[in-house]
C-alpha cells in the first residue's frame, strides 16, 4: 500500500476517495528505561531506547491506519498526517497518531 504525506502520487491518478482513515499507538515507558535514559540527557547524548520506542510507536501507528484503509477499500493513503504526544502521569506514555484519507489510485 502507498502511504505518502503529499495530497496526490505523481504518475498516479486517484479515483476515488474512501475517507478519512486513522491509526494510534500508546505506548508506556518503564521505569528501567526513564533510569537509563535520564541518565543519558544528563551526560549528553541521544537516548537510543526511547528512539527506538518512538520508531515502534509509529511503525504500529501507520500499520494501523494500512489496515483501516485497506478495510475502507483504498489501496492507498495520501495527506498523512504523524502527531506526536505524552500522557499519562509524569508524561510516562506516549502516543503516536497517523491520519491520512484512503483513496483507490490506477
Amino acid at each position: 500500500m502507498l502511504v505518502t504525506t503529499t495530497p496526490s502520487i505523481e504518475g498516479k491518478r486517484i479515483t476515488d476517495y474512501c475517507g478519512i482513515v486513522t491509526g494510534e499507538a500508546i505506548l508506556g515507558a518503564n521505569l528501567f528505561k526513564d533510569l537509563f535514559a535520564g541518565i543519558r540527557d544528563l551526560v549528553g547524548g541521544r537516548s537510543a531506547t526511547y528512539e527506538r520506542e518512538l520508531q515502534r510507536a509509529r511503525d504500529i501507528a501507520l500499520r494501523e491506519l494500512e489496515e483501516r484503509a485497506s478495510e475502507a477499500g483504498g489501496n492507498a493513503v495520501v495527506g498523512v498526517d504523524l502527531d506526536y504526544e505524552v500522557l499519562g502521569q509524569a508524561n510516562g506514555m506516549l502516543m503516536v497518531s497517523a491520519s491520512g484519507t484512503a483513496v483507490v489510485v490506477e
